[in-house]
């Protein structure tokens, strides 16, 4: 077994209402800087033990599909890299 450190960025999905981001840009506006657009993200590191770094892809998708993400509003994704 390997040691891998996985990132699991979880986003709203196009569309669905982001009131975190929208405070936080209008803020960014008023200070000056100009904004095309702003999404707000969660991310998680879990280090886990696996086989491969697919494996390692494999459970950590499995906990975003099962706890980290709710799969009506949210897209993810998943980096895995040897943990150092």
């Amino acid at each position: 077994m390997t040691a891998y450190t996985a990132t699991v960025t979880v986003r709203l999905k196009h569309g669905v209402l982001d009131p975190e981001a929208e405070t936080t840009e209008r803020a960014l506006e008023r200070l000056g800087f100009e904004l095309s657009d702003l999404r707000s993200a969660d991310r998680f590191e879990i280090d886990l033990d696996a086989a491969d770094a697919d494996a390692a892809r494999d459970r950590a998708g499995e906990m975003a599909e099962r706890l980290l993400a709710n799969p009506t509003i949210h897209d993810y994704e998943v980096a895995v890299a040897e943990a150092e």
